[in-house]
């Protein structure tokens, strides 16, 4: 989707008046009646297809909007189905389970949520991608916090915060990668320079939830010797089992495209499966892929947390993303999205109201699109020659693209990342987001450095 293929010339404040209804309407629905996201969104691209009508917008424009909002979101959509197919062979592998084992041996219950948190960092950092981390060690930890008792919600928000660090930062990561090149910048000092608002909001996450984790937990530890003796005896916990995540790390690692990796991934699991099911054939393989694990341990605790993956459990979530992607394609061809950053940029005489209004722009992006990559895309491309007139190095924009927009994704309901981790975590994002520390202060963090001017660089004038 570009800003060429608007078919109207709209006036900015009428682009703000309609997006304010629109997107009153669709958080009404969803906060005050619960609704989920689906119907409130294909209402609001039936209100934006009314609207392109009463402005005299041929029909075939507005389907073609619906069709080229939808295309920016197939990469996504097949990720989607192959780590449906990834979790359900993980659990057949014994790689979830064997994770899951680990961190009950490794969990005493004290800071408990601080070590979900900074463990699920390092892993992300190490593979560059959140989705993954939240999809396999996040799902690990809900199980661990599920069997001691604890609030799924704040280790919910654990999970989120320390996979969006890593994946932030990692070199590996799509979202950076792609920051640093909208920005014009090198990979590596854009990585430097994150660091700024990066490691001051890790240490206050992590003080955070260090500060939320229960001083006592000792009375839940019968229960996770029961859990941990479960597994056990359905002998799904083996050494070999760690294999397909070793693959995964590997070439993730070496910059593999994310479909072939996850497809070995797949792959390399459903070999071990084969060690560890000893009654699995091709029909239990080709159910398991589509439809998902299924534990009949006998035990609810475990069977509710491995009865999970397939490519089925991901269908809810494909639906909301491509009705989601649709409506971002309405607003772009209807001139909405462009009247809205041409608005914007008429504001940006100072330095602290630039870096400020990129952020929001960015937000605001997440908000209307719900896609991770348009908040760092669309932002980029819209105030870059603004950066360059007021002297700043790009550096700052890219660090404000990823501080207000890569990891504020996970934090919108209808977003691709919000959709993703509440299927996979089991939370909804409205219960996490107020403990997704690292997420919420990154976006603030930023904007407190644009204002204050504090570790913002300028261009160096040539003599």
């Amino acid at each position: 989707m570009h800003q060429d293929q608007a078919v109207l010339k709209v006036r900015p404040i009428e682009a703000l008046i309609v997006v304010f209804i629109l997107f009153v309407g669709i958080g009404f629905s969803i906060i005050r009646y619960e609704a989920v996201p689906h119907a409130p969104i294909a209402l609001a691209i039936f209100a934006l297809m009314i609207y392109g009508l009463l402005k005299r917008v041929p029909v075939k424009d507005l389907e073609n909007g619906l069709v080229d909002g939808a295309k920016s979101g197939l990469g996504a959509i097949f990720l989607f189905f192959f780590i449906g197919m990834l979790i359900s062979a993980w659990m057949a592998s014994g790689t979830i389970p064997t994770f899951i084992y680990l961190a009950m041996e490794a969990v005493n219950g004290k800071f408990f949520f601080a070590v979900v948190f900074i463990v699920t960092s390092v892993i992300g950092m190490s593979i560059g991608s959140s989705l993954t981390t939240a999809a396999t060690l996040g799902v690990a930890f809900i199980g661990v916090s599920t069997a001691l008792g604890l609030s799924p919600a704040i280790t919910a928000g654990a999970v989120v915060s320390g996979a969006f660090f890593g994946d932030k930062m990692s070199p590996l990561s799509d979202t950076t990668n792609l920051a640093s090149m909208v920005a014009k910048v090198d990979l590596f000092e854009h990585i430097k320079n994150m660091m700024w608002t990066t490691v001051p909001a890790f240490i206050i996450s992590a003080v955070l939830f260090a500060f939320l984790s229960p001083k006592q937990a000792s009375a839940n530890f019968e229960k996770i010797a029961v859990l941990k003796k479960t597994l056990l005896e359905l002998g799904l916990v083996h050494w070999y089992s760690l294999i397909p995540f070793v693959v995964l790390a590997v070439l993730a690692i070496k910059k593999v495209s994310a479909i072939f990796t996850l497809s070995f991934g797949i792959f390399s699991s459903l070999i071990v499966s084969f060690f560890v099911q000893k009654d699995y054939g091709l029909n239990q393989i080709l159910g398991l892929l589509f439809k998902g694990y299924k534990s009949n341990s006998g035990v609810k605790e475990i069977d509710s947390l491995l009865s999970r993956g397939g490519m089925e459990s991901m269908l809810f979530s494909i639906s909301l993303v491509l009705l989601a992607l649709a409506l971002g394609g309405m607003l772009f061809k209807l001139g909405i999205l462009p009247a809205l950053l041409e608005g914007v940029q008429r504001f940006l005489k100072k330095v602290s109201l630039l870096i400020s209004c990129t952020a929001f722009t960015a937000i605001g992006v997440n908000f209307l699109v719900g896609e991770q990559y348009l908040s760092v895309l669309l932002p980029g491309n819209a105030f870059l020659s603004a950066f360059e007139k007021a002297g700043l190095h790009p550096k700052n924009l890219s660090r404000v693209l990823e501080d207000a927009g890569a990891v504020v994704n996970p934090l919108v309901p209808w977003s691709v990342c919000g959709v993703f981790l509440t299927s996979v975590l089991g939370v909804s994002t409205l219960d996490y987001v107020p403990f997704a520390f690292f997420c919420l202060l990154s976006p603030i963090l930023t904007i407190l450095f644009g204002i204050t001017g504090f570790t913002i660089t300028r261009i160096e004038k040539k003599m």
